[in-house]
């Protein structure tokens, strides 16, 4: 048997033997509902900063976010801000929401929400809206584990063989420990996940020969033939740069994806980069991170994960490493256009292992880099190949173990205790409980056995569905003002507006994929916020707004910021807006040109694209953005003033949503 076969499996075995231990000791620790659902509000500082990390940035940033940035270049590249667009929605809403669960004793943001609003719909469409982004979400970290052993082990285990394998182990802890096991597997998988990414990076950068042969590599990729005005690779910006180092303008009125008026010189377009991230700002927005909030023992954790662990490093390892990786397969023989242009500037080590593939010209291939990355070091570090695949296994299984457990605690107390068996024994719900785990993940390996969509664009619908859920959070954390009836006709709306720009649907409709270079998530939250406010201001309701001011009442009390520093919201306002505006949003086309004419190398400032300094100048300011939210301006810090708990667990207690708490 190969040298990396036979490490890879020792390291796999290592691996898993720690997950079954958490498994194991979770399930003996789990002696209540809540113990086993949100691990007893007892996740630790550190375990939550780790986990959180892990569950926030997964298999799709390890396997397809380099692919992509291969395929499409820097413009693409502006996606690695979803480091900061990610927790920006934790800023907004987990402190509020770890707050609301320790005071009222909740564990599901169904319960929370159908206790504020005093429905049953919209503890239904919570666990609808888990479903939809759980199943499809989960389902495309199976499949990139399964692409992965493929390669790695020589066609040894088929893709599909090897992904419902794999998928057992994480069936078994997360199954039986609860999201305590969850927890302290991801903390492991947080360092797995940034360490490897970091490795294959240098990889990369050693066998192109360092930052000077990049910068080379690069120049030469991005020229413009002096003839045809055109690309000699990739395609051409209407201002006529190399679609590599610049984005196409700021919008194209083009009917979308799919239909005869397509883009021109790439899709990621101002507007399409700032609404692709608010799709992913959906991540922290999902039902699942409301119970990573309810878990907690105190809001400590959330600042620091948000602005340190996700924006600075996470962001640095996206920006850099993860930026190395795509860009840098082209000067590795992954590209056999440019090499046959250029071959005094590729270093051929990709031939064997890409067997003449053309990633470029390979439909669905750019999901594969990754793997040809690793598989690079099979002669000479046959150990590391192992130790690497380890790392992409777990970056695959931190965010679908998260989304597992959640799920199936919400199909427990959501559906089955609410409506079914209502004195249902702890003993009962954590029964169903794993019995949801497991029926979660065989709808998710269906879903990744008949997808042929790229794992970052099918995690992307996932995320749209949940942005759905931000007007609902607004209104719970935040604006008393939205009622029962706007947020339920809001999230329905948004959802079928998602369906109908995403593949699933658009392929029906003539607007074609993401409409005018807007990604579903926009079409889903304008038609979504747009009907919940509308309705909400028909339907308000004295005795139903006095019942929402019992949580709104407790959070002024208990969270509002100190006199001295209100003073500064205007300011926090204008800094947030224009980050987004111009870092990742319109204003970004500055970036094309600032630093230097993207035709000409000699021009560039820094001996890099103007396009990759602005997105590092950006990265920095964001960083320096999320630091004034979360900490300055307190809205990821601990309350003043304790939170004394009403209901340890409110499931316990004989609900009555006609009556204010």
């Amino acid at each position: 048997m190969d040298a990396k076969v036979v490490w890879l499996f020792v390291f796999v075995a290592l691996y898993w033997s720690y997950c079954i231990f958490w498994g194991i000791k979770g399930a003996l620790s789990a002696r209540t509902a809540s113990d086993y659902f949100i691990a007893g509000r007892q996740i630790s500082l550190w375990v939550f900063i780790l986990a959180a990390t892990a569950t926030s940035f997964s298999g799709w940033t390890f396997m397809g976010h380099p692919g992509l940035i291969y395929r499409d270049g820097f413009q693409y590249a502006y996606a690695s801000f979803y480091a900061i667009a990610i927790p920006f929605t934790g800023v907004l809403f987990l402190k509020r929401q770890w707050m609301l669960g320790k005071r009222f004793g909740f564990i599901t943001p169904g319960e929370m929400l159908a206790y504020y609003f005093r429905s049953d719909l919209i503890r239904i469409l919570v666990v609808l809206v888990a479903l939809i982004f759980s199943i499809p979400y989960l389902g495309i970290q199976l499949r990139a584990s399964g692409f992965l052993f493929n390669v790695l082990t020589d066609n040894m285990l088929g893709t599909t063989v090897g992904m419902w394998l794999l998928s057992i182990v994480v069936i078994i802890y997360v199954a039986s420990g609860g999201l305590r096991a969850v927890a302290h597997v991801d903390s492991v998988q947080a360092i797995l996940l940034g360490g490897g990414i970091v490795v294959i990076g240098i990889v990369t950068l050693h066998d192109i020969g360092g930052l000077s042969r990049l910068s080379d590599g690069i120049a030469a990729l991005t020229q413009i033939d002096p003839n045809t005005g055109k690309a000699l690779f990739g395609t051409t910006t209407p201002d006529g740069y190399s679609s590599y180092i610049a984005i196409p303008g700021v919008i194209q009125f083009s009917a979308g994806l799919g239909t005869d008026s397509a883009p021109t010189g790439g899709i990621w377009t101002g507007v399409m980069i700032l609404t692709y991230l608010m799709g992913l700002m959906g991540v922290q927005s999902t039902p699942a991170f409301s119970m990573w909030a309810f878990g907690n023992r105190s809001p400590e954790p959330f600042a620091p994960q948000q602005v340190w662990a996700s924006a600075m490093v996470i962001g640095f390892i996206l920006m850099f490493f993860t930026a190395i990786q795509g860009i840098g397969a082209h000067f590795l023989g992954a590209d056999t256009e440019f090499m046959a242009r250029y071959p005094e500037l590729v270093n051929n080590v990709m031939a064997t292992g890409l067997a003449g593939i053309d990633l470029l010209q390979s439909e669905g291939q750019g999901d594969m880099l990754v793997p040809q990355l690793v598989y690079l070091l099979s002669e000479t570090a046959p150990w590391l190949v192992g130790l690497l695949a380890v790392c992409a296994l777990a970056a695959m299984q931190s965010t679908g173990a998260a989304y597992m457990s959640t799920a199936g605690g919400m199909l427990t107390r959501d559906l089955l205790k609410r409506f079914i068996i209502p004195n249902a024994s702890h003993g009962q719900q954590k029964l169903y409980g794993r019995l949801g785990v497991v029926l979660i993940v065989i709808a998710a390996l269906m879903v990744a056995t008949t997808s042929n969509d790229a794992l970052v664009l099918m995690g992307g619908l996932a995320v749209a569905y949940g942005f759905q859920m931000w007007p609902s959070l607004i209104a719970v954390c935040w604006w008393p003002f939205l009622t029962r009836q706007g947020v339920v006709v809001g999230l329905i709306a948004g959802l079928i507006a998602v369906t109908l720009t995403e593949n699933i649907g658009a392929q029906y409709m003539p607007w074609g994929r993401w409409p005018l270079t807007l990604h579903s998530a926009f079409w889903g939250i304008l038609c979504n916020l747009s009907l919940a406010i509308i309705i909400s201001a028909l339907t308000q309701n004295s005795d139903e707004r006095e019942h929402r001011m019992v949580f709104h009442n407790f959070l002024r009390d208990h969270a509002s910021l100190s006199v001295g520093k209100r003073g500064l919201i205007p300011a926090a306002w204008i800094i947030t807006l224009i980050w987004f505006f111009f870092g990742v949003g319109p204003g970004a086309v500055i970036g094309n040109w600032i630093f230097g004419d993207p035709t000409n190398a000699a021009d560039w400032t820094f001996g890099i694209p103007s396009i990759w300094a602005w997105q590092l100048l950006w990265w920095a300011l964001g960083v320096g953005m999320m630091w004034f939210l979360a900490y300055h301006m307190e809205l990821s810090t601990v309350p003043h003033k304790e939170v004394v708990a009403l209901h340890e667990d409110i499931g316990d207690i004989q609900l009555d949503l006609d009556k204010p708490g």
